[in-house]
């Protein structure tokens, strides 16, 4: 709805804010979103409004820390290269140019997975559960190779299978919560004074960290071998534990009560203090 308020399409955003808060009740939040619309109209300096003190945990979580760990799993070095990862696991060459439908196809899965399932349980359970779930895996590749790669062995196939099975988990773990939610959390941080200039950082920081994966992956893989895993997953973990300390639950929050979760959070509210929400909501009470 945010988004057509913007645009001038006020029926239409009426419409979608009656449908996702399952009520016609929407007056009130509505003349709300149209306020602050005409606010951010208002707003000349987007960027240098991000970087003020209370729109701190916004920029360093969703303009940076998000974008940066979607590519830092790991998830699109196996994209890129999973043709010559097969080939190496010991599948014909014909085999391993299935290997890009396989994992995409496991991702079209997972984005369904989350579509359908994301706003009942949340972005902390997808990204937390998910994170364990893609670091488990990454170890088991990690020491499965260790173990029984190198010095001119030929992989066993019941060991090539476990490993096509492991990478697959992990495309669908990723696939339902650091592949969408990377760029879906990020869109529900950010107030409208400070979106154009937030989601603008996003899709760069993303993109720098896609180049930097793709150009470093083969030569990491080549130094490290089997480490290279061994090192995904322990991006994996601290990723994983900065979701578990640092980002609030933001499931069915309008955007203009995000700063409550700065100000409630253990951390963030160091940033935020009671003079920014009663500047933020213009005298009105808090939500």
């Amino acid at each position: 709805p945010n988004s057509l308020v913007e645009q001038g399409r006020h029926e239409e955003g009426r419409k979608v804010l009656k449908k996702v808060r399952g009520t016609t009740n929407v007056d009130a939040e509505f003349t709300d979103l149209v306020d602050a619309s005409e606010a951010a109209r208002a707003i000349k300096h987007p960027f240098r409004n991000l970087l003020q003190r209370k729109n701190r945990p916004q920029l360093i979580i969703g303009a940076l820390a998000l974008p940066a760990f979607q590519q830092l799993t790991g998830m699109n070095s196996i994209l890129f290269y999973a043709p010559v990862f097969f080939q190496s696991l010991g599948f014909s060459s014909n085999v391993s140019l299935y290997s890009s439908t396989i994992t995409n196809g496991a991702l079209v899965i997972a984005a369904l997975i989350s579509m359908f399932l994301v706003d009942r349980f949340g972005r902390r359970a997808f990204y937390i559960e998910a994170g364990i779930e893609m670091l488990i895996e990454m170890v088991a590749v990690g020491i499965t190779l260790a173990v029984n790669f190198g010095d001119g062995k030929t992989l066993p196939k019941g060991i090539s299978f476990f490993l096509v099975i492991c990478i697959c988990l992990f495309v669908l773990a990723y696939g339902r919560s650091w592949g969408p939610l990377g760029w879906l959390v990020p869109s529900e941080l950010f107030p409208l004074e400070t979106r154009s200039a937030g989601q603008s950082i996003v899709v760069c920081v993303n993109m720098i960290f896609t180049a930097l994966i793709a150009q470093c992956f083969l030569a990491a893989l080549c130094h490290l071998k089997y480490g290279i895993f061994l090192l995904f997953a322990g991006l994996i973990l601290i990723m994983t534990s900065f979701v578990f300390f640092f980002l609030p639950e933001t499931k069915q929050v309008p955007i203009e009560e995000v700063i409550l979760l700065w100000r409630k959070h253990w951390f963030w509210k160091n940033y935020v203090s009671e003079e920014d929400v009663k500047a933020h909501f213009g005298g009105k009470p808090e939500a």
